[in-house]
């Protein structure tokens, strides 16, 4: 029980601390609301304004509470104990019912959470702020905690209480800015968000949790109470052994996935699948091409579906798109039992400015810049982080350790570090601040890079990190102690631009541009490079994969399978975007789903099979993926030919590994006899021909395999005749 001054003299104190509360703007509810010690008497203070009276219960005593003169729905009165009590209410109508009395609670959190907190230090904010369901002083509830430094008074608002933020008026603890609430009787599925008067009194638009772990379905944009407590893991085999399936020396093929798009439920609306369907069709659909991740386009919770998650507003909510919190851990689950990784699209460059969202959180800017030269992106319209506020970097390196630690993600795919590399991203003279130096990298975005890396790194063991960074800058996925970003994997915009361009011309002219091909190999080994075909690629009137290759249409499925031989054949890992596995013909739509009708049609069907079957030689050669990020494990044979659009290069893996030979063929014109020189005589094994029939090809090829003999060519010891096929790409493995 605490002591108060004398509420009831209409100009103590005490009233004036009353009257605060009633009228919405008290810093300090605890201090005058609940029970408190008033001249050695025990005496309760509650508020509710659509009572006519309240009477309390307390050891056996009925204690009627007595309206307070003045401070309209505030009554007070004698109550024999400061624990224990009950509260009944009667209206106007004489209807009653039960109020609960959250100013009866003591505080939540404790000292060092405070002090964490306050130093931009809490790992795991996600265990201290949003909405718990828990136990508290014997009472059944939620607590809330929000981080509003600068506000003059927060409320949690509901249906729970009418949305009338004098109601739930919260208790600022300390100096960390941190704002909390024991609410007995709210749980589970509850809607909710907060009420902040700003430090001038003017009343925001009422916020979403920060830190929420669920939301409502859109447009509604409440933030919902999740106990994400208590999931029952199937996966610890995957979990103790992933490290090596997610490390630069591993087979990593990357299925990239819009969920909301993938497959729908047009007997049901059109909805999509939820989380639990894809755990079944996805999964299994994905693991049986062979590829060994899923990476999902950004599932934060999002208010427009157009946006496809990249501009999200609840960081730790899975979206409700597609079911509750567990339902996504089924999804991860399952994944995992099926050998498979799970990636996720992360999003710390910037943030929308819808009114409920962290935009002037607390009346000021808060989590971006004030400065729109600072925190303001031009060409999306929406906000950008503070990198630079300790507080705001924490809560950005703590929601990446949320979704690895309470979700089982096995890496974060980080969209846009370009943007947040450089203050001048996109940007004319004069329309950005230099840094400190007078230059254009962003410093503070680039430390809490370094950090979100050696954090996730360092707590959470064998997962992955991978920057979407379309510019040089320099050691990306180099160590932070090298001076590099820290991140595992960096996607190489450059080689996928390059060979897009290249193979999206007629065959007549690619003589012309032949160095679209070989270039990429002087950098090939500077980072650790992801090869990515995404969505990105598909979109914006670009058309799809086949759309972009020339000729007739046998032609394009012939120059669209070439090009993914080569891809596979290329260092680096690889990743494709969903509906390029089967060639759709059309431009991926967020809207739709997959073609699925053509995906069964011969040519598209061929496709696929070839897809799996690269996935698969690609998995079992070790050649093909162990030196992936090293200069030793790659060696043109010619690189040169230009004039007739082939390429042929050796693949090395470690010592005892059978090395493989990658050959490509991007003219219309089949070449019989073709001498290339190999680095083993012997028996080489055509591992893959993408003109095999089986795809959709014309069988041209070299049934099987070749022999080399010690005829020395192209610098090589050995040499053997092959057939190159029209528009193809083959395989060869060294069998000895």
């Amino acid at each position: 029980m605490r002591d108060s001054t004398d509420i009831h003299p209409v100009q103590s104190e005490g009233h004036r601390k009353l009257m605060a509360f009633v009228e919405g703007r008290s810093d300090d509810p605890f201090g005058i609301m609940g029970p408190h010690e008033i001249g050695g008497q025990c005496t309760l203070t509650v508020f509710d304004p659509g009572a006519a009276s309240v009477t309390a219960e307390a050891k056996g005593e009925t204690c009627p509470l007595a309206p307070v003169p003045d401070a309209p729905g505030a009554f007070a009165g004698p109550i024999p104990a400061p624990t224990g009590y009950t509260l009944t209410a009667t209206g106007h109508d004489g209807a009653t019912w039960e109020i609960e009395d959250p100013y009866r609670f003591g505080p939540v959190l404790g000292e060092l959470d405070e002090h964490l907190l306050g130093e931009g230090t809490h790992l795991r904010i996600w265990n201290t702020l949003g909405a718990h369901v828990m136990e508290h002083e014997g009472a059944s509830g939620t607590h809330f905690a929000v981080w509003a430094p600068n506000a003059a008074r927060v409320s949690v608002v509901g249906a729970f209480n009418f949305w009338d933020g004098r109601r739930h008026q919260m208790r600022r603890r300390g100096g960390t800015g941190v704002w909390e609430i024991f609410l007995p009787g709210i749980g589970e599925g509850v809607p909710y968000k907060y009420e902040i008067v700003a430090a001038d009194g003017t009343i925001q638009p009422l916020k979403a949790d920060p830190v929420g772990f669920g939301s409502e379905h859109a447009p509604d944009n409440a933030s919902v109470v999740r106990d994400i407590r208590g999931y029952g893991w199937k996966d610890a085999g995957w979990m103790k052994a992933r490290g090596p399936r997610n490390s630069r020396e591993a087979p990593i093929s990357i299925y990239e996935v819009h969920l909301g798009s993938w497959r729908r439920r047009w007997d049901e609306g059109g909805r999509p699948l939820s989380y639990k369907e894809a755990a079944e069709e996805l999964v299994t659909y994905v693991s049986d091409l062979g590829f060994t991740h899923i990476e999902l386009l950004p599932i934060s919770e999002y208010p427009f579906d157009g946006s496809w998650g990249y501009q999200p507003v609840g960081l730790f909510a899975p979206t409700i798109r597609f079911g509750p919190p567990h339902e996504f851990r089924d999804l991860v689950d399952a994944a995992h039992r099926k050998g498979l990784g799970v990636l996720l699209d992360w999003v710390p460059g910037h943030f929308p400015t819808d009114p409920h969202g962290l935009g002037r959180f607390d009346g000021t800017a808060l989590y971006e810049h004030a400065d729109p030269r600072e925190g303001f992106h031009q060409d999306w319209n929406t906000l950008i982080y503070n990198y630079g506020r300790t507080e705001v970097a924490n809560f950005l390196v703590s929601n990446a350790l949320y979704w690895l630690e309470e979700y089982h993600i096995d890496g974060l795919r980080v969209d846009a570090v370009a943007s947040m590399l450089y203050r001048d991203y996109s940007r004319k003279a004069g329309e950005w601040v230099p840094n400190k130096d007078g230059g254009r990298e962003n410093y503070e975005a680039i430390a809490m890079l370094q950090r979100m890396n050696t954090t996730t790194y360092g707590e959470v063991g064998g997962i992955m990190t991978v920057a979407e960074e379309s510019t040089a800058f320099p050691g990306v996925s180099k160590p932070v102690d090298a001076g590099g970003l820290g991140f595992g994997f960096k996607w190489n915009m450059g080689w996928m631009n390059d060979t897009l361009s290249y193979i999206e011309k007629d065959p007549v002219y690619r003589k012309y541009h032949h160095n679209q091909m070989t270039f990429g190999l002087h950098y090939a080994f500077s980072e650790n490079f992801i090869l990515p075909i995404s969505h990105d690629e598909v979109v914006h009137g670009k058309g799809s994969m086949l759309a972009k290759m020339p000729g007739n249409e046998w032609e394009k499925f012939a120059n669209l399978r070439a090009y993914y031989g080569f891809m596979w054949g290329h260092p680096g890992k690889k990743l494709l975007f969903m509906g390029q596995e089967f060639a759709q013909g059309t431009e991926w739509s967020h809207a739709g789903q997959l073609d699925w009708d053509a995906a069964g049609r011969p040519l598209h069907d061929g496709v696929r099979r070839l897809i799996g079957d690269l996935n698969r030689v690609y998995r079992e050669t070790p050649a093909l993926h162990v030196k992936d990020a090293m200069p030793e494990g790659f060696q043109w044979i010619d690189g040169a030919d230009a004039q007739h659009s082939t390429f042929s290069w050796i693949r090395w893996g470690d010592e005892g590994d059978a090395p493989a030979v990658v050959i490509s063929n991007f003219t219309p014109v089949e070449r019989t006899g073709y001498r290339v020189g190999l680095p083993l005589a012997g028996a080489w094994e055509e591992a893959v021909n993408t003109d095999a029939g089986i795809y959709g090809g014309g069988n041209r090829g070299n049934m099987g395999g070749v022999t080399a003999g010690d005829e020395g060519w192209h610098g090589q010891p050995a040499s053997a005749e092959v057939t190159l096929p029209p528009l193809g790409t083959i395989i060869l493995r060294y069998k000895g």
